[in-house]
């Protein structure tokens, strides 16, 4: 009774087989079809390999939510080289609540050579070419993303010659912490001096003559300092054409996340508009010489994830391919032997070609066996 069972259950068993086995005597295989099997698979091959590059890319997803932090500090992240010596400039900020922050507060004044060094102009001309292909190619910032503390330093190489006039130049950098509102950090003629109704600067005792307002912004980004990421002032250059001349950029600070499979870290990316017009009281054009740094704080955060393929996604698509190829070549396959058959049986080619028939007296007869049959009845 077991015996029935089970043979009962393998025949049931048997009926549900969706790949049945033909048996080699009734398979015919032809060089056309070898070909096109070899194609299938040299195909198959071809894209499974580059299915696997894939797989082992990453890509950059980014998301977008309402940036609830108001009570953190914003650290701006500065390295500005004016061609005035110090004792005539001084930096600080200003933001939307009368809150000042002075350059003592975090940044240093270094006296320098405003011009740069063969090897340092080569760098910077290297750094405008990143910028210009960043701006054409937006795509780039997330290879800068994904290769965080990987690539060379950012930072402007030390001189490589030695000095050989005295410094006609101030290098303010370090950093500061800021109120995250609208601010605007400037360096202008004089220290900076609080002030009962805002604030001033000792820009008395400087001649107008002295005025250079010439600059070079080697880095500026706002929140955590990150190594390898390119930002949209680093490298910028502008040469003043009058002694009296504004410089104005206007930035938008967005706040980001970044979470890469090598950091984590909290930073700022920003977009920037420049401007710039010299002082003539004469003409209308009022305002204070200097170089000013006006910032607004975005409502939105930006979340930047890497990603990675999961591992059943690369499975299906890889049976995807293999089985795409293998069904798509055995129609093409069968479409192509098809049409052949057609064409050779309307001009009587290949195997539908007339056979030749030996007659009883020796000579050879084109005709048909049903002619031949015919004719010698």
């Amino acid at each position: 009774m077991r015996r029935l069972n089970r043979k009962k259950a393998l025949n049931l068993v048997k009926e549900l087989d969706a790949f049945p086995k033909v048996p080699e005597s009734y398979v015919e295989t032809t060089a056309s079809g070898g070909t096109v099997s070899l194609l299938a698979f040299t195909a198959m091959a071809l894209l499974a390999f580059m299915e696997f590059f894939v797989y082992r890319d990453t890509w950059m997803k980014y998301e977008y939510e309402v940036d609830k932090d108001f009570s953190s500090k914003l650290r701006i992240n500065i390295d500005i080289t004016v061609a005035m010596r110090c004792q005539y400039v001084g930096a600080d900020v200003l933001d939307l609540a009368e809150t000042m922050v002075t350059a003592s507060d975090g940044l240093e004044y270094e006296p320098v050579v405003f011009e740069l060094s063969p090897q340092q102009r080569l760098w910077q001309r290297m750094l405008l070419l990143i910028q210009n292909r960043m701006r054409e190619e937006h795509s780039l910032q997330d290879v800068l993303f994904k290769n965080v503390l990987k690539g060379a330093s950012t930072a402007l190489p030390p001189r490589e010659d030695t000095l050989s006039q005295p410094p006609n130049g101030c290098r303010i950098h370090g950093h500061l912490y800021v109120n995250k509102v609208a601010g605007n950090f400037h360096i202008t003629v004089g220290k900076a001096i609080p002030h009962p109704r805002g604030h001033a600067h000792l820009a008395a005792l400087v001649s107008h003559e002295t005025y250079n307002f010439s600059h070079r912004i080697d880095h500026l980004s706002f929140g955590e300092e990150i190594p390898g990421i390119i930002n949209p002032l680093d490298g910028t250059e502008k040469i003043c054409s009058d002694h009296n001349q504004m410089f104005q950029y206007f930035i938008t600070i967005v706040p980001t996340k970044l979470k890469t499979y090598k950091i984590s870290a909290d930073t700022h990316q920003y977009s920037v508009t420049e401007r710039e017009r010299v002082i003539n009281h004469a003409l209308g054009s009022h305002g204070v010489s200097g170089i000013f740094m006006k910032y607004d704080i975005s409502s939105l955060m930006v979340t930047v994830t890497e990603q990675h393929m999961p591992l059943w996604q690369f499975l299906i698509r890889l049976c995807g391919i293999v089985g795409g190829i293998f069904s798509t070549t055995g129609m093409v396959h069968g479409l192509v032997g098809f049409l052949v058959d057609v064409v050779c049986c309307r001009f009587k080619l290949g195997v539908y070609r007339p056979k030749e028939v030996a007659l009883s007296d020796g000579h050879m007869n084109n005709h048909s066996p049903a002619a031949v049959e015919n004719s010698t009845h």
